[in-house]
């Protein structure tokens, strides 16, 4: 059974979909969790239902596009907790939309959330982890970074960049005991997928083998193994959950 008694764990975009389910389930397995997003109000409610169940959970603001709340996000951490086990980058966005329609806006925030953001966090945290001799960091990235998505490519290109990003990083934080891997979702059942058109979500499933969207919590839980003890000897790894969209070898 896998079990994170006195494990720090930071996870971003924690107040919804993916995130959520994260923080929910390192919570479930013990974790003194830091739910780390820009939605103040969601965030402190979630947290607050993790305690009401007795488990241990705290409400951080984190803005992952501004240097500013990546360095006081760090301080907070490092200052309240001595340390941090494992960071899990689950915060993300995209948008379907042609790639002749892309303005510079929508690149600079797509690139600022899904790439530019997390090494920005990565970046507050891997020396602190050099100095305790251990630590694991999830990145989590996209089938679309693997084998690209129509209408996605700036974020298929971000979500690649992850993936680099955490190979890179393996081979480096590996003689310091800290582990680096990606989890890569298939399309999901979050609330930023419903956002889309309908039709564009009918279009995903029919191409999804298990006829489905995949489920916030399974994606967590691929995120809460990675991070666990039990996942020691892996890094560097690329874990897809996506029902069958994506076979890559």
């Amino acid at each position: 059974m896998m079990k994170f008694n006195d494990k720090i764990v930071l996870v971003t975009g924690g107040a919804s979909g993916i995130g959520l389910a994260a923080v929910q389930a390192f919570a479930e397995f013990g974790g003194d969790v830091l739910l780390a997003d820009i939605n103040a109000e969601k965030g402190e409610a979630a947290a607050a239902a993790i305690r009401a169940k007795g488990g241990k959970a705290e409400f951080v603001k984190l803005d992952v596009t501004d240097k500013a709340s990546v360095g006081a996000c760090r301080d907070h951490v490092l200052g309240a907790k001595g340390r941090l086990d494992v960071l899990a980058n689950v915060a993300g966005w995209g948008h379907i939309q042609p790639f002749v329609d892309n303005d510079d806006a929508f690149i600079a925030k797509v690139m600022a959330l899904n790439l530019l953001g997390p090494i920005e966090l990565i970046r507050a945290f891997f020396p602190a982890m050099i100095t305790q001799k251990g630590g694991k960091i999830v990145n989590v990235a996209s089938d679309a970074g693997r084998v690209g998505s129509l209408g996605e490519s700036v974020y298929s290109a971000a979500k690649g960049g992850m993936i680099a990003l955490s190979k890179s990083l393996a081979r480096e934080g590996a003689r310091y005991g800290i582990n680096v891997n990606a989890v890569c979702p298939g399309p999901t059942d979050t609330p930023l997928l419903r956002s889309e058109p309908e039709k564009f979500l009918d279009a995903f499933l029919k191409v999804i083998p298990m006829r489905r969207f995949g489920k916030p919590s399974e994606v967590a839980d691929a995120i809460v193994f990675m991070a666990s003890s039990q996942a020691d000897y892996i890094t560097g790894q690329v874990l897809s959950v996506n029902g069958g969209i994506a076979m890559v070898g």
